[in-house]
């Protein structure tokens, strides 16, 4: 499938030299959700900014979260009314401003008698979440009586069954959400760069005033200026931090891992479950065809790069989903994939569980001038990088007042009313590019207002509008649109992080090598680099469950 046309250049193209051409404001290290988030504040204040990104934007924590977006309900019982109020306000905001990716969906809380949280429990719990969410929930909370529930959800276990909570949240696309920060920077007049790795950070007397990189695709270095650097590296923090001369830890990771199962109920909604053995919650959330399952929440002592599921996660997940759903067991070979990401909690008192750990965020700053970024959540990463972005702004005397992320969309979120413009473009991507329906909402919900920016790019190449592969519904079009225009360098950055194929059955193997083949002629790789680009997919994905040739 060879490109007819010469795609023009984008601004998301990467071209690492570009960030040595000039002295920015600040230059933020890590792209994951906080670095992104971060680095469009700062953008849209009219500050100089570039990001870099060891690997892909969002290939850590960012993109190995439960996928949701929500208010905090579980921190009601440690009375931590402002974390939840907070959360649920930024909930808000993500549904405005990037309503494609961060969409609302009810949870069940099934009550069994003998619980440690009763039904009144729940029920008042649910009363006081309303509340802080000054009502402004997709719906209000009810409760089910057991025969409703289980009329609706036949999954649940009946035994005791005492009655059902139903509330909203949200789910989200944690990979694309994190990249369209990104390019909403970029659009701004940011500068960002994946796969730059730190080596070292400049000084000017005693004065953080950049860093030194390595280019991890061609291995040359090049350096960096800045006036101010922040380190928002998640996981990796104390590592950059020891760049900087500091020893003390100040984060305490803890592994939260994740498995891809059969469907395991029939609804819509997402279960929230408490686990018998120490009464952790955790969900059961639809997934096509699937049932997403987690999280776990384990300190975790390694290096980051090398976090992965570990038989005990999944099996504890197992356990938990069979002891309470009418599911029978289920055998680790019935696992379709696994994915584990590091929580980069705040270190407190060692004595405190994993699951009480606080997720609020710290901003530590070294007598070197670098500003650290420790803990936080997804759902208030916005809230975060508006604390950061101020500091940054006054400290420079340049770019304070208050911050514009929570008005203006995202890249893909000026669409106003998205169900009216999904309906809208529906009709219009049927008529104009003889897609199917099923295809056209795929699009709309993965790229939202930017789908007419990759159909006209399949416009320019019409053989862009085909199937990557048989029976395949990723389009040839969106693996050039990731190449051209969101910065995609590997087949794992497409089909784990720009599209998900890799967390479906056939976890994205079908089409790896049509994705590998058209990447490479888009990049000018040699044939070396696309074989070699394959096989690493294919290690990483073909058998990623441990253990699974054991059940």
């Amino acid at each position: 499938m060879k490109s007819a046309v010469a795609t023009p250049p984008s601004p998301a193209c990467r071209d690492p030299q570009r960030l040595t051409r000039r002295r920015y404001d600040v230059l933020v290290v890590g792209g994951g959700i906080n670095g992104a988030g971060i680095c469009r504040d700062l953008a849209l204040r009219g500050l100089s900014v570039a990001l870099v990104d060891k690997g892909d934007f969002g290939c850590g924590a960012s993109s190995a979260s439960t996928k949701l977006v929500h208010g905090g309900l579980r921190y009601l019982e440690r009375l931590n009314f402002r974390l939840v109020f907070e959360a649920c306000r930024e909930r808000r905001i993500l549904q405005k401003i990037a309503p494609h990716l961060v969409r609302p969906m009810p949870f069940f809380i099934p009550v069994y008698r003998g619980d440690a949280r009763s039904l009144p429990t729940i029920r008042a719990g649910m009363l006081l979440y309303d509340l802080l969410a000054l009502f402004r929930n997709t719906h209000h909370h009810s409760i089910l009586s057991p025969a409703a529930a289980l009329e609706r959800e036949p999954a649940l276990r009946a035994e005791s069954l005492a009655g059902v909570a139903v509330y909203w949240d949200c789910r989200m696309d944690d990979a694309r959400l994190c990249l369209e920060n990104v390019l909403s920077a970029v659009a701004a007049g940011a500068e960002a760069c994946n796969y730059l790795e730190v080596t070292g950070l400049l000084k000017r007397g005693h004065q953080v005033c950049g860093a030194r990189l390595r280019d991890l695709e061609s291995g040359r270095e090049l350096e960096v200026e800045a006036a101010t650097v922040i380190n928002a590296c998640g996981p990796w923090l104390d590592g950059v931090c020891a760049l900087d001369g500091e020893q003390e830890t100040k984060l305490r990771p803890t592994r939260g891992t994740h498995i891809l199962v059969p469907a395991l109920h029939r609804g819509r909604e997402a279960l929230y479950l408490s686990a018998g053995g120490d009464q952790r919650l955790f969900f059961v959330i639809p997934w096509g065809e699937l049932s997403m399952v987690g999280t776990t929440d384990v300190d975790f002592t390694g290096h980051p790069d090398t976090v992965e599921p570990t038989t005990e996660d999944i099996d504890y997940l197992l356990r938990e989903c069979s002891r309470q759903l009418r599911c029978g067991p289920i055998a680790r070979s019935q696992v379709v994939a696994a994915f584990s990401g590091l929580r980069p909690l705040v270190r407190e008192d060692a004595a405190v569980q994993t699951g009480r750990v606080s997720r609020e965020h710290r901003i530590y700053i070294s007598g070197s001038g670098l500003i650290s970024v420790g803990g936080g959540k997804y759902t208030t990463y916005r809230a975060v990088a508006a604390e950061v972005a101020s500091l940054v702004a006054e400290r420079l005397g340049r770019g304070q007042g208050p911050s514009l992320t929570q008005r203006i969309p995202l890249a893909g979120g000026v669409t106003g009313d998205f169900h009216a413009f999904r309906q809208r473009r529906l009709a219009a991507l049927a008529g104009d590019f003889a897609l199917a329906p099923d295809q056209a909402g795929r699009l709309l919900d993965r790229y939202g207002s930017r789908t007419g920016e990759l159909l006209e790019l399949a416009r320019r190449e019409p053989e862009l509008l085909q199937p990557v592969c048989r029976d395949s519904t990723l389009l040839a079009a969106e693996v050039a649109f990731a190449v051209d225009c969101e910065w995609a360098r590997t087949p794992e950055d497409i089909l784990r992080r720009r599209t998900g194929l890799t967390l479906t059955r056939g976890r994205g193997l079908a089409e790896l090598a049509a994705v590998s083949a058209l990447m490479g002629r888009r990049l000018g790789w040699d044939a070396g680099r696309g074989d070699r680009m394959t096989e690493a997919y294919q290690r990483q994905n073909a058998n990623a469950i441990p253990g699974k040739d054991l059940s």
